[in-house]
């Protein structure tokens, strides 16, 4: 059974660290969604899409359904009921970030009004944090968030509990020829990193959607993964590893969504294109962290 806690939230997953607690448990299972954009365009595509996509999830294996933003596009307020009669398809608890294009007030009204807040499941606790602004496509964390992550990472580790930080968008800089979205120090990365950092013996990885690029990610903030998912909507070949930017960006752009597995010492993503069948699989290894 998952625990919902309303107000200002957190979020655990299992770490790098401490392989003998990651051997002793058991395997779980979830899926992340991200950057459904329904009006985009002001077209119905995007909520045929959904449809779609929804209609997979529910059979898909998983515990549970994390959406990381862009609900709709552009604030379009008359998608938010179309995306939840979909959304209450799915015979699985569905958790949303806002994402830029999520008015925190239309989020409230009509997703969750504890915009921020944690997610128990099993022995991994989610922290939904809400980063996005609508006028800028970069993130912000304030120190009230940081805060928060802090006291949720501490009852965390009180609990022997493994976090996940959700957030819309990444902490890590990305430049050309990447998007170059992220949260600048002015905004919090360096606040965030350094509380991360404090709690990265609990603190698996940070969760993003936001770049419509398939699965892109780093690991140099080791042990903490910082993972970007693709959009189910539509994605761009950007042609990262062939320009050898820094990180991982595999060779699969179709519209999707990813299930995540995290047993034997590792997260495992499996990226599924709507309509057609797994191809790109990336192993994110658990190591343990270096002091």
């Amino acid at each position: 059974m998952a625990a919902v806690s309303a107000g200002l939230g957190t979020i655990v997953l299992w770490p790098r660290c401490l392989r003998g607690a990651e051997d002793r448990a058991p395997p779980l299972s979830l899926i992340v969604v991200s950057d459904t954009h329904l009006g985009y365009r002001d077209q119905n595509h995007a909520a045929a899409q959904w449809e779609r996509t929804a209609a997979e999830i529910d059979k898909a294996e998983g515990d549970l359904v994390v959406h990381l933003g862009d609900v709709v596009d552009g604030g379009r307020e008359a998608q938010y009921p179309i995306y939840l009669e979909t959304r209450n398809r799915i015979a699985k608890p569905v958790h949303e970030i806002p994402g830029n294009h999520d008015p925190q007030e239309l989020f409230r009204k009509y997703i969750r009004e504890a915009v921020d807040t944690v997610v128990d499941h099993q022995w991994l606790r989610l922290l939904l944090l809400n980063n996005s602004r609508t006028d800028s496509h970069d993130g912000f964390v304030s120190d009230e968030q940081i805060e928060w992550i802090d006291r949720q990472c501490n009852e965390a580790a009180r609990r022997d509990l493994r976090v996940l930080v959700c957030l819309h968008v990444p902490a890590h800089k990305n430049l050309h020829p990447d998007r170059g979205w992220y949260v600048k120090p002015e905004h919090g990365q360096t606040k965030l990193y350094e509380t991360i950092g404090r709690h990265r013996d609990h603190v698996l990885a940070m969760f993003h959607g936001h770049f419509h690029n398939g699965i892109r990610g780093w690991d140099d903030h080791a042990p903490t993964h910082e993972i970007c998912f693709p959009s189910a909507l539509y994605n761009l070949d950007r042609r990262l590893e062939e320009q050898q930017a820094p990180g991982y960006n595999p060779a699969e752009f179709r519209p999707g969504f990813t299930l995540v597995r995290i047993e034997n010492g590792a997260i495992r993503l499996q990226y599924k294109p709507i309509g057609a069948q797994i191809k790109v699989q990336k192993v994110c290894p658990l190591r343990r962290a270096e002091r």
